[in-house]
C-alpha cells in the first residue's frame, strides 16, 4: 500500500476545524450524572492461569445504564505493599478482554494492569465476555458497532462505551493495588480513541497511550477509506441520504479529535502512514489538537498493525520515565 494521504509535512500541520457543540460538555456531564446514579461496586476475583508471576482478577464493575462490565486486573505477583502506578487498557474493535493468561505486558513491567471488555464485542479477534443491552430501540445500523443508535446522540452506542471506560478507570482505583493519583490509559485502534476520549472525560488521569486510534475526525475517515469501521458510517448513509446531517451532528458529541481540546495529561501518540482503516489525518487531527504535552511517532511503511513491538518499547521507557517523574504521593 503507498502512501495516500497528505504528505509528512502537511500531516504534522494538519489541525482542521471540528464540529465542537456548544453544549459538549454538559452532555457529558449530564451522562456522567446518569451513571453516578448506579452504585460502580467493582468487585475483584482471583483466578487461577497458571501463571506464577502475575496475579489475575475476574473484575466486573456497573457501567452505562446499570449494565455489568467485564475486566481482567494483572497485578506482580511479588509487588511490594506500595500502590502501583496503572494501566488502564481498552481494546480494538470486535475484540474483547481475551483469557485471562493472553495480555500481561504491564503488569511484567512493574504496573497494575486493567484490561477492559467493550460491550458487545469480543468475537471478531478475542473473546469478550460484556454483552450490550443496547438501549437504542433497536433503530437500523449497518452492520458493525459504528452506526448503531446514530441517530440520536443520547442512544449512539459509543455514548454507553465512553462512559463505561471512565468507570472503568473509577474501577482501577477502587482496588488497594492501585495507585490512584498515576492511572494511565491506553489502547490501540478503537482502543486508542476510547483512551484519547477518557483523558478529556475522566479525572487526573495520568498518563495516555493512544496508537494508530479510531473514533477521530469522524467526517474525513469516513470520507477517504473505503475500509471499515469509517466506512460503516459511510455505508449506512450509502443508504440514508437524507440522515447526513443528523449522523454528524451526533459524531460530534464523540469525536475524540475534538474531545482531546480539554485533555491535559501527557500523552504518547503513534500513527502508521500506509493506514487504511484509520487514516493517518484522522490520527494527526487528533495529535495536533491534544492541549496536553504530547510526542508522536510515525511508522512510514506500516499499516494498521502499526510498530507493534517496536512501539511497545517506546511506551515502556516512555512510561518509566513519566513514572520516575512522578513518584508516589503521601496521602
Amino acid at each position: 500500500m503507498p502512501h495516500y494521504d497528505l504528505s509528512a509535512d502537511e500531516l504534522a500541520a494538519y489541525r482542521p476545524q471540528l464540529p465542537r457543540p456548544d453544549d459538549l460538555r454538559q452532555f457529558w456531564e449530564g451522562t456522567f450524572d446518569e451513571a453516578a446514579a448506579w452504585p460502580l461496586h467493582a468487585a475483584f476475583s482471583a483466578v487461577d492461569t497458571g501463571l506464577t508471576v502475575i496475579d489475575t482478577y475476574d473484575t466486573r464493575f456497573t457501567g452505562a445504564g446499570g449494565a455489568t462490565i467485564r475486566a481482567w486486573l494483572h497485578l506482580p505477583a511479588n509487588r511490594s505493599t506500595a500502590p502501583l502506578p496503572t494501566v488502564v487498557e481498552y481494546v480494538g474493535y470486535g475484540g474483547g478482554r481475551g483469557l485471562p493468561h493472553e495480555r500481561h505486558l504491564w503488569a511484567a513491567a512493574g504496573y497494575a494492569h486493567l484490561v477492559v471488555d467493550t460491550r458487545g464485542q469480543g468475537s471478531a479477534w478475542s473473546v469478550g465476555h460484556t454483552p450490550d443491552p443496547a438501549p437504542d430501540g433497536g433503530q437500523p445500523a449497518y452492520p458493525g458497532f459504528a452506526t448503531r443508535g446514530i441517530e440520536h446522540r443520547d442512544t449512539y452506542y459509543y455514548r454507553r462505551v465512553y462512559t463505561d471506560a471512565v468507570r472503568a478507570v473509577q474501577a482501577a482505583r477502587a482496588h488497594p493495588a492501585v495507585d490512584r493519583q498515576r492511572v494511565a490509559v491506553a489502547g490501540s485502534s478503537q482502543g486508542g480513541g476510547i483512551a484519547l476520549a477518557v483523558s478529556a472525560l475522566a479525572d487526573d488521569i495520568w498518563a495516555v497511550m493512544a496508537d494508530v486510534p479510531f473514533l477521530c475526525h469522524f467526517r474525513r475517515g469516513a470520507s477517504i477509506t473505503d475500509r471499515e469501521p469509517y466506512a460503516e458510517i459511510a455505508r449506512y448513509l450509502r443508504v440514508h441520504r437524507d440522515r447526513e446531517h443528523q449522523v454528524f451532528s451526533t459524531l460530534a458529541y464523540f469525536d475524540a479529535a475534538a474531545l482531546v481540546t480539554d485533555s491535559a495529561a501527557p500523552a504518547l501518540f503513534s500513527v502508521a502512514l500506509m493506514d487504511q482503516v484509520c487514516p493517518p489525518s484522522t490520527v494527526y487531527a487528533a495529535y495536533n489538537h491534544y492541549r496536553g504535552p504530547k510526542q508522536i511517532r510515525a511508522y512510514p511503511f506500516n499499516e494498521h498493525e502499526g510498530g507493534e513491538g517496536h512501539h511497545q518499547i517506546q511506551q515502556l521507557r516512555w512510561l518509566a520515565d513519566r513514572a520516575a517523574d512522578t513518584p508516589l504521593r503521601q496521602v
